[in-house]
């Protein structure tokens, strides 16, 4: 159009002079003064267009989240912090500097079966969901991370709440929810590759890619991923790979967003800890009592999350996202001398003699399928009222299965004979409503009730011990409420009382009967804190007072139908303060530190011990006794020392108080304090080549510290038992008394070196 434009000028202007000239030259300006201005216009569009897409995606993810003005505990996790620290160790490493949370790595290094408590909360209390979508196994309640390698690449933040948090989708949250948002909308093309090596063979790669906004509505990104590390324990090893796809179109006022994640890892078992007496010589430290070589965990799961986003009108949003993970595995074990009868199986009879046992290799597999759909609506157009209504309605089926694939003496199997077979269904629906009302210009009132219902049908037990199809059903009600008071533009505090329900796991189902089978825990959560920020400093301290009814614990207690399952207890309870802050000394030097100071106590419970002379139980009474693995005290420091644009220095201090690794608070049973140094150094490269050219380096328990984190006992009294050599796992620790226990020791001192370049 401008060149025509132009042509068509000039070709009046040759038989012109003079005035008409002069005309002429003026007309030539305003055309090329519009062109700009319509230049500059279409721009602008583009721009605001990009914004509004940018807005979409933020919000698209909100309605599970606390914001500064819900008066709840928590901690956001951004996505500079992750990267900083996204070196090749799981995600539960990269949370282990935030408040009240503790970590642990069966080999010991960060990589392959790894988790967190909270409050010394476990694993199975803990809320996970990815983009509003449930984590949680619907039957165990845990969360795999080893099934996720290097999500966190494909992670655009975390929030953390801690407590029973704002209603939530799937597993009821007994210590906190953890809320993870895959990665923004980019409007760039990009490609990324990061690469580490590290002690014990680790090594990492990736290769990430993205196209950008594709004619301003559409975009694809994309990650390839593997990790593989020898780990600390002797040949607990990982071998893990993933990939991460999605593509969205982004609206003025709708997204639509395609997200396929998958993770498949084969992890060699170091489950069974190392014994007590090896902890104490460097050379056994490592010790793994498995020895079979394909003693193995195998199993992959492939995530498919479809959302969609619409808004409305102005402050009223609308959100839904459809679901299906396939997960499939098994692990793998060599067991030596089991009676053929518990395989189903007939003893043989070769020459007059009869044999009743046999050494074998089984598979115990899951094969199970998760699906369904989550909703929000927000709406905000009063100014003083801002509420959300949601829900989720999920199915589980889950088939367990084991199979004998090889045995020395097979009796009357077939290939692969399936020993035991038991399915499982779960339905988990829920529907919750939650309001902020800025009551006055400087109190807000917080309200957030949930109702949840769970059908399970599955295979227990009778109290004969004969298998029984049966079925529970569950209907909570989980309300929660809450102040907000902003005292000036830079301190609020708060403070809220929430309610929160738990069904029973998988195990506490199946291994009992009706009548001896366990009820649903209750939780009862006040919180009240205080925060106080500046432009170079903030504070908040935040005290919570949690009290456990029902709560579901290991009292050794064998059930009419033999098993050691968890048992209820009355009454029990948390409280604690949590402390966080930051300081910027100065602009190069950062502090930022937390600390929590606990009480967790259970006021009275008996305790069972198997005695082997008598082949009955004891009963041992305890009173305010310590909860197993919840320290008293708990503290993370960090300096950031960013000395030019290019190289910033940081300095992790972690400490955890004692653990008592069982519900008795024996000295004799107690995992030990233990304080811990990261130092990592990252240094951006100047690159005409690469967007991004990073190196990091980071040496992990610089100190060389001897520590464990993790552990578990089974105790028995015997008068005729005779301890072997051969059998070090069991330790005498009082008359009569043993301790079968195994531990797990983290790695002595070790590095990462890391490489990003990026286009």
């Amino acid at each position: 159009m401008e060149g025509n434009g132009l042509n068509i000028l000039n070709s009046i202007a040759t038989p012109c002079n003079g005035e008409c000239l002069k005309k002429l030259t003026m007309i030539k300006k305003l055309f090329y003064a519009c062109i700009i201005s319509l230049g500059m216009q279409a721009n602008a569009q583009i721009q605001d267009s990009v914004k509004i897409k940018l807005e979409i995606d933020q919000v698209n993810i909100n309605a599970l989240r606390a914001s500064q003005q819900t008066p709840m505990s928590f901690t956001n996790i951004s996505k500079e912090e992750l990267t900083e620290q996204n070196i090749g160790q799981d995600i539960p490493y990269l949370l282990s500097f935030t408040p009240s949370v503790v970590t642990t790595s069966d080999a010991g290094a960060g990589i392959g079966y790894t988790g967190f408590r909270v409050r010394g909360t476990d694993p199975s209390r803990i809320n996970i969901t990815i983009d509003g979508i449930p984590l949680n196994d619907s039957e165990s309640h845990g969360v795999w991370w080893v099934n996720m390698p290097d999500f966190s690449s494909s992670i655009e933040n975390i929030q953390i709440q801690r407590g029973v948090g704002t209603s939530t989708n799937g597993a009821g949250a007994f210590g906190a929810s953890v809320n993870l948002v895959t990665n923004k909308l980019r409007t760039k093309a990009y490609a990324n590759s990061s690469n580490t090596i590290g002690s014990y063979n680790t090594l990492k790669n990736n290769i990430e890619f993205g196209t950008g906004l594709i004619n301003n509505q559409f975009t694809m990104d994309g990650r390839l991923s593997r990790i593989s590390s020898d780990g600390y324990i002797d040949r607990a090893s990982s071998d893990l790979k993933s990939f991460y796809l999605s593509g969205a179109y982004y609206g003025d006022k709708e997204s639509l967003k395609l997200t396929v994640f998958s993770g498949k890892e084969i992890t060699y078992q170091a489950w069974n800890g190392v014994p007590l007496n090896y902890l104490k010589i460097d050379s056994l430290r490592t010790f793994n009592s498995y020895t079979y070589d394909n003693e193995v965990d195998n199993y992959g799961q492939t995530h498919y999350h479809l959302n969609y986003f619409k808004e409305l009108r102005e402050n009223e949003k609308f959100n839904i996202g459809l679901h299906y993970t396939k997960g499939a595995g098994y692990f793998e074990q060599f067991k030596a001398g089991e009676d053929l009868a518990d395989y189903g199986l007939e003893n043989i009879v070769l020459g007059g003699e009869t044999i009743e046992s046999t050494d074998l290799i089984r598979r115990r597999w899951l094969d199970n399928d998760f699906y369904g759909t989550v909703f929000s609506y927000n709406n905000s157009t009063d100014t003083k009222f801002d509420y959300t209504i949601g829900g989720a309605w999920n199915t589980y089926e889950g088939a367990h299965f084991g199979e004998i694939i090889w045995a020395q003496y097979a009796s009357n199997s077939d290939i692969r004979q399936r020993y035991y077979d038991n399915d499982a269904s779960k339905t988990d629906y829920n529907i919750y409503a939650k309001a902020l009302y800025q009551y006055t210009n400087d109190i807000l009132v917080y309200g957030d009730l949930q109702k949840r219902w769970i059908d399970y049908s599955f295979i227990g037990k009778d109290q004969d011990g004969s298998d029984l199809d049966d079925n529970a059903t569950f209907d909570f009600f989980n309300p929660k409420f809450g102040i907000n008071y902003t005292i000036n533009k830079n301190t609020n505090a708060f403070a809220s009382f929430a309610v929160a329900n738990k069904e029973p796991n998988r195990s506490d189902f199946v291994d009992s009967s009706p009548q001896s089978r366990p009820v649903h825990e209750t939780l009862y959560d006040t919180e009240i804190g205080y925060k106080f920020q500046t432009k170079n400093y903030a504070f908040s301290v935040n005290a919570y007072y949690m009290i456990y009814e029902n709560q579901l614990i290991l009292t050794g207690q064998i059930n009419d139908v033999g098993a050691y399952t968890r048992q209820n207890i009355d009454y029990s309870e948390r409280k604690g303060i949590e402390l966080e802050g930051s300081f910027v000394i100065n602009n190069k030097l950062n502090w930022a530190a937390n600390a929590t100071f606990s009480e967790n106590k259970i006021p009275y419970f008996i305790e069972y011990v198997d005695n082997w002379d008598t082949w009955g139980q004891e009963e041992f009474i305890y009173k305010n006794t310590d909860i197993a693995f919840s320290p008293d005290l708990i503290w993370a420091s960090r300096f950031d020392y960013q000395h030019n644009e290019q190289l910033k220095l940081q300095f992790i201090s972690k400490y955890v108080g004692d653990q008592f690794i069982d519900n008795t608070s024996s000295e004799e049973r107690m995992l030990e304090a233990y304080l811990t140094h990261t130092a990592r150094i990252t240094f951006d490269m100047k690159s005409k080549l690469f967007n991004t050219a990073r190196w990091t380096f980071q040496v992990n328990n610089l100190l060389d510290a001897n520590y464990t984190t993790n552990a578990w006992i089974y105790r028995f009294i015997s008068d005729g038992y005779d301890p072997r050599p051969d059998d070090p796992y069991v330790n005498s620790n009082s008359q009569n008394g043993y301790d079968m226990a195994g531990y797990f020791p983290q790695a002595k001192r070790n590095f990462l070196v890391g490489l990003t370049l990026g286009f």
